[in-house]
């Protein structure tokens, strides 16, 4: 079997651009030509920001113009979030890159080499398509000028320039200017959405090697080498089981590392849907700029659609684990194996769930209710600056207490219970038993105050507003 590295597997073609791009993971011994040339990157992208902030300033109140300009100016201002929490994080990617090469990870046999290469494959098309298109789209802003603005001097994009297009070679300077940073955006967008995204990816394929190694249990019937066997088949189950805490471990710290950036990736994708096809209605279908637009939405939807389907499947492949687990040979093992296996399925039974910000799941069902939000995004911006710090706050503290309460169960588990007496175990069963039900905090005894409590009355808030409103129009 040849040894495979799965950082290398997963990230290899995410590392080759963002070195390149000079934001990459530094050396400890970084020499200080790099951390001026990653200096003057980032800097060049903040600089591209805030231009566009002053065109927005300057057009502030020209709705077309304003339209024109802000879906550039999200999609410039979620880079640069991004690339910053990547930056800041770095203490967490190196853990997270050395639990990715860590012992209890490296595949053992041929066919986990296949499972977790073809879930690199997986990926990497996706992220490839995405990163195909997004250049395509900086193509036809490049082309823009030269189509519909055919005989006078115009930059690619709408925004302040500090020199003048109308004079040589200040219009080439800002031209370029504008086409190589744009590009740059999006070969930075594409390297650190790889880095998020591959890593979910490869948390599936360990779950894969998992199912593999556990369908692999042999019975015990046989009296001659029965011992050997059932000892074999222990080892084997401790092994899984140990493997499935580093993979929950794994998990819990991708979320915790970039789970800011994928909320605000999914609140930004809401405003640059609704922005992207407001434009669409109001210009020329004929026109270079329809086309950039398009294609624009496009990228857009297809990376919110790339960031829902890698947690899909990252729910669903663990979904799938504790029926696998039951469709093992358990009912001819000894009492030990079948003790360790009744532990595992408890926790088992609850897949894993990638959260933007600690709250909206990534899946399928996110990716389909973003669409008809991007359509109500102005109207909810009337009711959400009433009270709702207030609330917030009340329903924050509630879920918090039942948060800290589901993660005792969780702690328990992840404790070596494999490795204790049976009365041990017996204390800790009948104390995850108790601790399935959560501690809540109920207003009125009745209603918990938790996050979903919080969506919940912002929804009857807006629809009680809704029905005000129509009957005010009426």
């Amino acid at each position: 079997m040849a040894d495979i590295k799965p950082e290398d597997l997963f990230l290899n073609r995410a590392k080759f651009v963002m070195k390149l791009l000079g934001i990459w993971l530094p050396s400890y011994d970084e020499t200080n030509i790099h951390k001026l040339y990653r200096f003057f990157m980032m800097a060049l992208q903040y600089l591209f920001l805030f231009f566009q902030i002053i065109y927005i300033v300057q057009v502030w109140g020209d709705l077309e113009a304003f339209s024109q300009a802000s879906y550039l100016l999200f999609t410039q201002a979620s880079l640069c979030f991004k690339v910053t929490v990547f930056q800041v994080n770095r203490s967490s990617l190196r853990e997270l890159l050395n639990l990715m090469n860590d012992k209890i990870f490296v595949p053992q046999s041929f066919k986990q080499n296949r499972i977790l290469s073809l879930q690199a494959r997986r990926i990497k098309k996706l992220l490839l398509a995405f990163m195909i298109s997004s250049q395509t789209t900086c193509g036809l802003w490049a082309l823009k000028p030269l189509f519909d603005d055919h005989g006078s001097r115009k930059f690619p994009l709408d925004m302040w320039m500090p020199v003048s297009p109308q004079s040589s070679p200040q219009y080439e300077f800002g031209y370029a200017f504008q086409l190589v940073t744009i590009c740059m955006s999006a070969y930075m967008y594409f390297g650190v959405d790889s880095v998020a995204l591959s890593m979910v990816i490869f948390a599936c394929g360990q779950i894969d090697i998992i199912k593999e190694k556990i369908l692999k249990i042999r019975s015990i019937r046989k009296k001659m080498s029965r011992r050997i066997v059932a000892s074999d088949n222990n080892k084997k189950l401790i092994e899984c089981i140990r493997q499935h805490q580093a993979v929950v471990l794994f998990k819990e710290l991708l979320e915790n590392t970039y789970h800011t950036y994928l909320l605000f990736q999914l609140v930004g994708s809401v405003g640059l849907i609704c922005m992207s096809a407001f434009r669409i209605l109001v210009i020329d279908w004929r026109s270079m700029q329809f086309f950039s637009i398009v294609t624009y939405l496009l990228v857009m939807i297809s990376q919110l659609f790339v960031c829902c389907w890698c947690g899909h499947e990252l729910t669903a492949t663990s979904e799938d684990l504790h029926k696998v687990f039951y469709r093992s040979m358990w009912y001819e093992q000894d009492p030990k194996f079948q003790r360790c296996l009744y532990f595992a399925i408890m926790r088992l039974g609850r897949p894993l769930v990638l959260r933007a910000g600690h709250y909206i799941p990534l899946s399928r069902q996110t990716f389909v209710s973003v669409e008809p939000r991007s359509v109500q995004f102005y109207s909810m911006l009337n009711y959400m600056v009433t009270m709702l710090s207030q609330l917030f706050l009340y329903c924050w503290c509630g879920s918090q207490l039942t948060t800290k309460s589901e993660e005792l169960r969780e702690w328990l588990y992840q404790c070596p219970w494999y490795n204790q007496d049976g009365k041990f175990r017996k204390s800790v069963i009948i104390a995850m038993e108790r601790m399935r039900r959560p501690i809540i905090f109920k207003a009125g005894h009745y209603i918990p105050l938790s996050r979903p409590t919080f969506v919940s009355v912002l929804r009857l808030s807006y629809s009680y507003f809704a029905v005000l409103n129509q009957a005010k129009n009426k």
